[in-house]
Order: structure tokens, then C-alpha cells, then sequence
């Protein structure tokens, strides 16, 4: 556990991973669940809004014909971005809300802001400065979903074993796309059913927020609190009790013991070597430690990389890009953007199953990219072969383009595939497993927040980029060649930065660091298994010791059994 890597696994084989039987039990998997959908936060924002907002009675509703097409565009930008904006003060505000008053009761709070944002989003009385104040109250609560839930994976990092914690972060993700799919054909639906001329057609989407939020709140209250937290907190024999609950196995079996003695030496080894323990100590530490600032640098840059790549505009503005490609009808659009969803959620599954811990991080990560990649230039090439697309609004596709229009929907489908493979699992899953306990909380939150920074310049820009040079736009065909550039250049980084942390435990994370700065991704990994050896062999010797010790203990008292 402690002691390094686990070569990746296959998760249909848990039993032959060596762990006591008991460990992947129910508990275990109820808990990866429950803050699992935490994940759907961001899938039903991201599903919903842009079909919302296509409503023609949501239009009408806030007068948006009474605009420019200019401030149109600049409108939906705002409308579609404002949870991402609040998403980034909601990200800072976790780390206070996760170490003051612990992983649970953060995600308990966090649901009621994101209930009460939708709420005045939903009773907008045609304001669009209440669409607006509702979106960012909202985002309050979603902003804090990818730090309470994967720092609760890291309670699923922090009680899921090294061997699969790759999985159950992956099934916070793979909620996201849960809420994607479920976003759009709720939105296709009502499209469909209920016609386009009263409020209902974006209110009835619009109240699966409210639907997720409240089944997270409940769930809570089901759940037990983080045994790293409980440690952190110096509460060592609740942590004991939680992670005994959690394994499905006595407080006193040698696996608790282990895995609790672990957490608490790596917890002291981190206040020993951080400068105090004020706030001012824990930024030191992030910041003056080299290997910690490499891990800041890494998670920063996985942020900045994924969001820059497209795939997150791709599906917000889905129905919108599907347009420009060529398909037609506010229906059909709908339809194909709901395909998406499945194909997206399928890839999600399939990744988080068979791929992500069977292969390991970097490769996923780099098969994923390459697949994006692949997409992006080959829908940039369709829109440099027929530049009218998406700039001239009377343009109809011939006939003899068709098939290359449908072979970019389909590349479409294979980049939201590479997504799911690569960066949008990677985004949570190096974050919620790279940093030290004692800073993990504010690391987790200065990343998700840059994750959001990153995630609302985009999602803002992006229409503004598919505008018309002559309106300021670079168009769709320069939008999606810069999605293209972004993606390669990502991938150049990955291969000679990012180490591979699959099946490490979160105690043994430190010894990919040990090298200087330019050597970690290529050779950190070479080099931790080495010191990995070296640790276990110390501590087998020193096990032995131990049971030698209790041996003569023993036969001093006339006791002759070993």
C-alpha cells in the first residue's frame, strides 16, 4: 500500500490483486457513487444551457431579437459562461469549506447553492440580469463540485485502494457525461413533446439541477467523513473507525492498521518538513518545494491544455457546431447532439473500465489526445474546404459535400471519445492523486479554480471565435485549426512531462518527484520503482525485526510458540 506502484490492473480481477476480499465491498462502491455524481454538476450545465438558450420562447422571453447580432453573440457567451465565472470564486471557497468543515458538510452546502442559483435562473420573470446573477450563484456550487468530489476521491482517492482509484475517480467523470446525456435528450424531449411556445419547454429541463442536487444532499447523509481528513483533524481513532467501516473489516485487521499507520506517518513527515502551520507555511510549501511546485505546474498546465483543446466549447455549444457542419433543423440538430452525449458517456465507461488503470494514465492520456487530434484536423480541413460554412448564413451545403459533412459529425463523435479518454479524465484524476495531504486541499482548489478560469475563457470566447473575420471572429475554420494546434502541442508536453502515477499509492507519490524538474516525465518513473524497491526491502527487514522481537518476548514468559 504504502510501499509504491502497482503495476496497472485488470478491474475484472480484483480478486487476484492481493487485497483482503472484503475491501471492495458495497460501502466502498455506494460511497464512489454517491460523490461520483457530483460529476453530473458540470454534465447538466454544460447538456442544458445551450438548448435552453436556443428556446424560442426563452428568447422571446428576455427579448434577445431586440439586440445586434453582435450583442447576440456576446449575449449567449455570457449566459452559457456565467457558471464557469462563479465556478472560480466557488473553487477558492471549497478549500476553506473542505479543512474547516470537512468533505461531507462542504457537499451538503454546496448543493443548497447550486438548488438556490437554479432556482432564480428558473423564476427570471424575462430579467436578464436575474439569468445572469442565477447562472453565477449556481456556479458557486458547481465550482465546488470538482474539488469536494474528487478530494472526497481523494476521499476516493483517499479511501479507494491505489489499485482502482483510477476507476472511481473516473466515475465522477463518467457522471458527467451521465448529466450530459440525460441534458440532451431532456432538452430533445421537450423540444419534441412540448413544443416551443411556453416556459415549460426550458423549465423542465432546467429542473434536472435541481433533481441531482437534491438526491447528492440526501445521499450525504449516508456517507462517513474522510479518514485522511479525520486524521488531518488529529482525530485518529474516528479515522480508524471510518476506514474500518469503509473496508468492510475489523478496526484491529492488519490492513486497517497498515493503511491508517501510513496516512498518519505521511502526515507527520508533512508537518516536520512544511514552515509552520499557518496558511502563510502551507503556501511556502506549495511554492518553495520543488517537487511540490513541479505537481502545481503539472496540474496547471493538464487545465490549461485540456480547456484550450476545444472538446469542453464542443459540447456546450454542440447543437450550434453541429449546425455549422451541416446539419440542418432545430430537431435534427438536437438529435445528433444527443447521439453525441451517448457516444461521449459510452467512451466514458469504456475508458474508465478497461483502460484507464489496465494501461495507465500517460498512455490513455496520449491515446486519447491523439484521437482528438486526429478529429480536429479533419473537421478544420472540411471548413477550409467549404469556408461558407458557419459565415454565410444563406450558404446551403451541395450535394456532393454531404458525405465529407458527415464524416466531420463523425470526427466530432471521435474527439468527444479522445476526450473522454484522455484529458477530461485526466484533468480530475492527476489532480486528485498528485499532492501531499497536508496541501492538498488548496492545491486541489487553486487548480479547479484554474480549471474554471480556463474552462469560462474558452466557453466565452468560442462564440466570439466562430464569428466572421469581419465581425471579429477568426471563423469556424481558424476556431477549429486553433483547436487543432492546441491539441498537438498538448500531446508534445504530455510525453516529455507528465510521469505515470497509475496504482501508486497517495503515501508513495513523492519518490516520482526525487529527480530534477526535466527528467520527471521521461525517467521519474524508472526512478521511483528503484526507491521503491529500496523502501520495501526496508520495510520487510524491519517487519522481521518486529516479529523476532515479539518471539523472544514471548519465550522469556515460557511461551515457545512462534
Amino acid at each position: 500500500m504504502a510501499g509504491g506502484v502497482k503495476k496497472p490492473v485488470n478491474i475484472f480481477k480484483l480478486k487476484n490483486l492481493g487485497e483482503p476480499k472484503n475491501v471492495f465491498n458495497w460501502r466502498l462502491w455506494f460511497a464512489v457513487i454517491s460523490f461520483g455524481l457530483l460529476g453530473a454538476a458540470r454534465g447538466v450545465d454544460e447538456g442544458l444551457i445551450s438548448g435552453a438558450f436556443n428556446s424560442k420562447d426563452f428568447q422571446r422571453y428576455i427579448n434577445y431579437d431586440s439586440y445586434s447580432d453582435v450583442d447576440k453573440t456576446n449575449i449567449k457567451a455570457n449566459v452559457s459562461s456565467m457558471v464557469q465565472i462563479g465556478s472560480v470564486a466557488g473553487a477558492l471557497f471549497a478549500f476553506v469549506i473542505c479543512d474547516r468543515i470537512g468533505r461531507i458538510w462542504a457537499t451538503r452546502q454546496l448543493c443548497l447553492l447550486w438548488i438556490l442559483g437554479i432556482a432564480i435562473f428558473m423564476g427570471n420573470g424575462g430579467s436578464l440580469g436575474a439569468v445572469y446573477a442565477g447562472r453565477f450563484i449556481a456556479g458557486l456550487g458547481v465550482g465546488q463540485t470538482p474539488v469536494v468530489g474528487p478530494v472526497y476521491e481523494n476521499q476516493i482517492a483517499e479511501i479507494a485502494p491505489a489499485s482502482v482509484r483510477g476507476l472511481c475517480t473516473c466515475i465522477f467523470t463518467g457522471f458527467v457525461y451521465v448529466g450530459i446525456v440525460l441534458a440532451y435528450f431532456t432538452n430533445y424531449g421537450a423540444q419534441i413533446n412540448l413544443g416551443d411556445t411556453s416556459h415549460v419547454r426550458w423549465l423542465a429541463p432546467t429542473s434536472l439541477h435541481i433533481i441531482f442536487a437534491g438526491l447528492i444532499f440526501i445521499l450525504t447523509f449516508f456517507q462517513y467523513e474522510s479518514p485522511r481528513y479525520l486524521i488531518k483533524q488529529g482525530k485518529h481513532e474516528k479515522a480508524a473507525e471510518n476506514m474500518a467501516h469503509i473496508r468492510h473489516l475489523p478496526i484491529d485487521d492488519p490492513y486497517v492498521v497498515s493503511e491508517i499507520s501510513a496516512i498518519r506517518v505521511a502526515h507527520e513527515e508533512e508537518l516536520e518538513a512544511t514552515m509552520g502551520a499557518s496558511w502563510y507555511g502551507v503556501l511556502k510549501e506549495m511554492f518553495l518545494i520543488p517537487s511540490n511546485l513541479y505537481r502545481l505546474y503539472l496540474s496547471s498546465m493538464v487545465q490549461f491544455m485540456s480547456q484550450w483543446s476545444g472538446a469542453g466549447s464542443i459540447t456546450l455549444y454542440a447543437p450550434d457546431l453541429f449546425k455549422i457542419l451541416g446539419i440542418t433543423g432545430q430537431n435534427e440538430s438536437l438529435l445528433v447532439t444527443a447521439v453525441f452525449g451517448i457516444v461521449k458517456f459510452a467512451a466514458a465507461i469504456i475508458c474508465a473500465l478497461f483502460l484507464v488503470d489496465v494501461i495507465g494514465r500517460k498512455r490513455a492520456l496520449l491515446l486519447g489526445i491523439t484521437l482528438q487530434a486526429i478529429a480536429m484536423i479533419y473537421v478544420a480541413g472540411f471548413l477550409t474546404a467549404v469556408p461558407e460554412l458557419g459565415v454565410d448564413n444563406s450558404y446551403v451545403l451541395p450535394a456532393a459535400e454531404a458525405s465529407a459533412s458527415r464524416g466531420a459529425v463523425a470526427m466530432i463523435y471521435i474527439s468527444g471519445c479522445g476526450w473522454a479518454l484522455g484529458w477530461n479524465s485526466m484533468q480530475y484524476l492527476l489532480t486528485a492523486e498528485l499532492f501531499p495531504l497536508r496541501i492538498r486541499a488548496v492545491s486541489t482548489s487553486i487548480v479547479m479554480m484554474l480549471h474554471f478560469v480556463n474552462q469560462y475563457g474558452n466557453s466565452r470566447a468560442v462564440p466570439n471565435m466562430l464569428l466572421p473575420t469581419a465581425d471579429g471572429g477568426i471563423s469556424p475554420l481558424g476556431t477549429f485549426w486553433f483547436f487543432a494546434a492546441v491539441t498537438i502541442l498538448g500531446g508534445i508536453w504530455v510525453w516529455f512531462f507528465v510521469p505515470e502515477t497509475g496504482g501508486r499509492s497517495l503515501e508513495s507519490m513523492d519518490r516520482l518527484f526525487d529527480l530534477p524538474w526535466y527528467k520527471i516525465g521521461r525517467y521519474g518513473n524508472e526512478d521511483a520503482e528503484q526507491k521503491d524497491q529500496v523502501f520495501n526491502e526496508k520495510e520487510a527487514a524491519a517487519a522481521g525485526v518486529d516479529h523476532i522481537d515479539v518471539v523472544d518476548e514471548k519465550r522469556e514468559h515460557g511461551d515457545n510458540r512462534v
